[in-house]
């Protein structure tokens, strides 16, 4: 009550299963599950989220908030719902819901929720005749012709603008849902779809259309306004809803730009029903073609989903031919003169079958498109996604889609063997992967990024050649471009390996260029090694000296370089938190990169500028510890050390802004 007080208790509900709060008794999630869909399940007001002095506060509900919430009951029994079913239990991606009893969209929102988003839709009628009204008396003028038929005066002003006020109801709809949770981070509610996915919520968020809070009506107003902002000023275009095969097929010089379906990862008709349901109740009679199925259409849709078809396999079969089939029609159809341009922003995967490695998502788009005969010319990466999306907060979840540039590969393209298209690899990525970092790619981003020159490399060829005869496939080249990753990475970080008695050795890139600028101490090289095999967990003394011979140094060195400790008969690296806040690289006797990487780290996620001053006290060394991040960032991700990961990803992520920072305290330094 008050203020919210320090009542905490542990979640109730873990993977479905529920824990009585009364006796604490486990709950079956089948039992659950079974309450749900008989209809005995509902909801309980628990707390009112209110502004107080110093940020946002939590009240127990008072009789007249228990009230508010029977009292919408009433009103809503004549409210409008929108009809229409979510897919079948058991079938559509990324639906969980069905299992607890929701059938109908009008379901996943309160009593309350409808009512408004039912009134606002009813209101879109009357805003219509006054914006009508108001258009002819400031003399907009013009034909009497609707929108959709091409007008252009101000019957079809009206359209328009009611038209957006519609896109804001769909807008408020992703807010008001029983699906919306609370960002406990943030003190703010969070969308129905943080991912695209309708999840089962177990504590739900109402935000008020008439707060000033996240989710209010006029904030939604804003969001629709800033998108008519980026539109542009003038011109005209045509917009159709067609299969895209068919599209590119009838379009003679054809221009193509997309962001292809995800395979099986994201149901995008199942899905924008969610936001149909209303469109169609707000713009049936702007839109009426549009407008005229009850639900969007799905036959045609190209992706794989099995709850479509008999089994997994005819769906991935489903998906792959027809991908095929678009990629075989662009390559036909394209102009010669413009590059098709193709976006992507998820992670390729591999799954086993029959004792084979197929590939799956991103490496199945890249198979059509190297098979229809196109060619990756070019590529780069582009900030497409919000840093605040569900996946990302906390993750090392992609922000950046990759696009790619393609033309028609050459009828004289050369064949290649394994060894060439390796060979080609290591001469061209070093190169590629200087110029993504320098423009500051997250290290997150960076193996999705490499598959673009890399792919660049193997679709030059008309085929790569394994040494059966057989054609490598991309599932092949995906893995090769990844391992050279890993050794272009290395050699850019650490320099020209040497052996135990300082030789240079051919270990990593052969033909890859060094200078003494990426050659890395000999401390850091053993602080590397070390991560590699333990992180920053403890090891055998004996392991921790090997290393250091083979560096020409010892433990104790180490040590006295302020980056191990060896307490009885251990060794382990140290750990951020254990680092000397005074630590100054100018008066350390035994500097290391490593200490610099750790340190840069440790003073990030105390704030920004604690990081800058010591960055620009780094001067080069500070280079050196971000490249060094980027493989550290690698060896963590391959390893699964997910919040190690995070922490070298969000220092380079953060880099431009330090940069900044350093530079305008160095100016002050005179």
């Amino acid at each position: 009550g008050g203020g919210g007080g320090n009542d905490v208790r542990a979640s109730t509900v873990k993977r479905g299963n529920g824990t009585c709060i009364a006796t604490g008794a486990a709950i079956p999630v089948e039992y659950i599950r079974a309450e749900g869909r008989a209809g005995r399940m509902g909801a309980h007001l628990l707390a009112v989220v209110g502004e107080g002095a110093r940020g946002r506060v939590y009240c127990e509900p008072s009789p007249a908030d228990l009230n508010a919430c029977r009292e919408a009951v009433k009103f809503s029994a004549d409210a409008w719902k929108p009809v229409g079913s979510l897919p079948p239990r058991g079938k559509g991606l990324g639906f969980r819901v069905q299992n607890y009893g929701y059938e109908e969209w009008w379901q996943l929102f309160t009593d309350r929720q409808l009512l408004a988003l039912s009134t606002f839709s009813d209101l879109l009628g009357e805003v219509h005749g006054r914006v009508l009204e108001d258009a002819k008396k400031s003399g907009m003028g013009g034909d009497e012709v609707r929108l959709r038929e091409g007008g252009t005066g101000d019957l079809a002003y009206a359209d328009a603008v009611v038209t957006y006020l519609a896109f804001v109801i769909d807008k408020c709809a992703d807010y008001w849902s029983s699906v919306c949770t609370w960002n406990n981070s943030g003190d703010l509610i969070r969308n129905t779809f943080p991912r695209q996915a309708i999840a089962m919520s177990w504590g739900y968020a109402e935000a008020s259309p008439f707060s000033s809070s996240t989710g209010n009506w006029m904030s939604m107003v804003d969001w629709v306004g800033k998108a008519i902002d980026h539109l542009p000023s003038i011109g005209e275009s045509e917009v159709c809803q067609q299969d895209a095969r068919v599209r590119v097929r009838n379009t003679e010089g054809v221009v193509v730009s997309t962001d292809p379906p995800y395979y099986d990862n994201i149901g995008y008709a199942d899905i924008s029903d969610f936001f149909y349901v209303w469109l169609r109740r707000n713009l049936g009679d702007v839109w009426p073609e549009e407008c005229a199925t009850l639900l969007s259409p799905k036959t045609a849709e190209l992706i794989a989903d099995p709850g479509r078809h008999e089994s997994k396999q005819d769906a991935k079969q489903y998906f792959e031919s027809g991908m095929a089939e678009f990629m075989s029609e662009v390559a036909s159809s394209q102009h010669p003169d413009v590059p098709a341009t193709i976006y992507y922003a998820y992670k390729a995967t591999e799954d086993t079958e029959g004792g084979s490695v197929r590939a799956t998502g991103w490496g199945t788009f890249l198979q059509a498109i190297i098979d229809s005969g196109l060619q990756v010319k070019a590529t780069w990466p582009l900030r497409t996604e919000l840093s605040n999306r569900l996946r990302s907060i906390g993750a090392n979840a992609l922000a950046s889609s990759i696009v790619l540039a393609c033309r028609l590969r050459p009828s004289s393209a050369p064949l290649a063997t394994r060894n060439e298209f390796i060979a080609a690899l290591r001469e061209e990525l070093p190169d590629a992967i200087k110029v993504m970092q320098s423009g500051d790619i997250a290290p997150v981003d960076l193996p999705q990024s490499t598959i673009g020159p890399g792919i660049g490399v193997f679709s030059r060829y008309s085929k790569v050649v394994a040494a059966d005869g057989s054609s490598m496939p991309v599932s092949v080249a995906l893995a090769i471009i990844n391992k050279v990753l890993d050794d272009v990475l290395r050699i850019l970080a650490i320099g020209t390996a040497k052996d135990d008695a300082g030789a240079a050795t051919n270990e990593g890139l052969d033909d890859v260029p060094h200078g003494e600028e990426s050659e890395l101490d000999s401390d850091t090289r053993f602080a590397l090694a070390w991560y590699e095999q333990h992180g920053f967990e403890p090891g055998p003394f004996g392991d921790a000296d090997s290393i250091a011979r083979a560096k020409n140094i010892s433990v104790e060195g180490v040590v006295e370089a302020g980056i191990g400790k060896s307490p009885g008969g251990k060794f382990h690296l140290v750990v951020r938190s254990d680092l000397n806040e005074n630590w100054d690289p100018a008066s350390d006797t035994r500097p290391t990169v490593w200490e610099a990487l750790q340190h840069l780290a440790a003073r990030l996620e105390q704030s920004e500028s604690q990081a800058a001053n010591l960055l620009r006290r780094l001067g080069g060394v500070g280079d050196r510890a971000r490249q060094l991040a980027y493989l550290l960032h690698k060896i963590a991700s391959d390893k699964r050390w997910a919040d190690e990961a995070l922490v070298y990803n969000n220092l380079i992520s953060t880099w431009p802004v330090l940069r900044e920072l350093a530079s305008k305290s160095e100016q002050l330094q005179f």
